[in-house]
């Protein structure tokens, strides 16, 4: 379903690029992108609860929205290394205010915690 309305071109701007983002690891992976080109093994062991097979899928999926690129050197062994598309970092600064508002919701949920337990 996601990559139906990923695909979809009569909704919102909102939800075209939630469409891009939906799932647990992708801003994340964004994240991790934005300070420079990782390798999987990299990716992997800075996500530790993520499986191999979600992160595979999650970057052939950030790929093919041409969000990173992919780049397989001819070595052996072989080596991968993803970085953020031009694309994928205007996506990525654009987070940044959202990250702003929701870390600021995240305050006011603790302050009114705090706040019911006193």
């Amino acid at each position: 379903m996601t990559r139906l309305r990923a695909q979809d071109t009569d909704v919102c701007g909102v939800t075209a690029a939630i469409a891009v983002l939906d799932g647990k690891w992708k801003t994340s992976l964004l994240w991790l992108l934005e300070s420079g080109p990782r390798r999987p093994g990299e990716l992997r062991r800075e996500l530790p609860a993520i499986s191999e097979k979600v992160l595979t899928e999650a970057l052939r999926e950030m790929e093919a929205h041409d969000l990173v690129h992919r780049e397989v050197h001819d070595v052996l062994p072989p080596k991968t290394v993803y970085s953020l598309t031009a694309y994928g970092r205007e996506l990525s600064e654009l987070l940044g205010p959202l990250s702003d508002w929701g870390h600021r919701r995240l305050d006011r949920l603790t302050a009114a915690r705090t706040a019911a337990a006193s």
